[in-house]
């Protein structure tokens, strides 16, 4: 026996079902958020540690050289309308040097947000250039940095920056400026 609904007697389920069926999919004309464009800033890209004590100009002083090679985020709307989220990673190779005693160093890093010239937020931490047993060169990438950027209805992510590189020392700086 088949049981057929007249479009007369189906009408009130149909109009009672719409609200749950639109409710399945994306929000209409929802975008991700822009997001600002990451960067490294040129004369922190590079670092080279040498031994306490050394001139810092010869091969066997070395300890570490090490290079940013990537930097990656993801960003998403903040816990609040006029947040913007942004969880950076940033990845490096390290290669060790003559004058490396044991098998780790903690380099110091930083990431910061930018408007402009205008740093806006920066942190600093450290990362750790461990080599295993008989290796010299290691690639090692952060665990993400939490950044909040501050957004309204005029202004995205977008108008913002989020650079990293090596926290060099002004003696470090100095060079890495005379390399380039």
């Amino acid at each position: 026996m088949s049981v057929r609904l007249s479009a007369r007697r189906a009408a009130p389920f149909v109009l009672l079902l719409l609200p749950l069926l639109s409710a399945c999919g994306p929000n209409r004309d929802q975008f991700a958020p822009a997001c600002p464009a990451a960067g490294l800033v040129p004369p922190t890209g590079d670092i080279t540690l040498y031994r306490p004590g050394s001139s810092g100009h010869d091969l066997v002083d070395q300890v570490l050289q090490g290079r940013v090679l990537a930097i990656n985020g993801q960003c998403r709307e903040g816990d609040r309308k006029d947040k913007l989220d942004v969880d950076v990673t940033v990845t490096f190779r390290f290669t060790r040097g003559a004058s490396m005693h044991g098998n780790a160093v903690t380099v110091p890093v930083f990431v910061a947000v930018t408007e402009g010239d205008d740093v806006l937020d920066k942190k600093v931490y450290g990362v750790d250039a461990g080599f295993p047993p008989n290796v010299d060169q290691v690639t090692r990438t952060s665990a993400p940095i939490h950044m909040s950027i501050p957004v309204t209805p005029t202004k995205s992510g977008a108008a913002y920056s989020v650079v990293a590189g090596f926290q060099l020392t002004p003696e470090q700086l100095s060079a890495a400026r005379d390399r380039q």
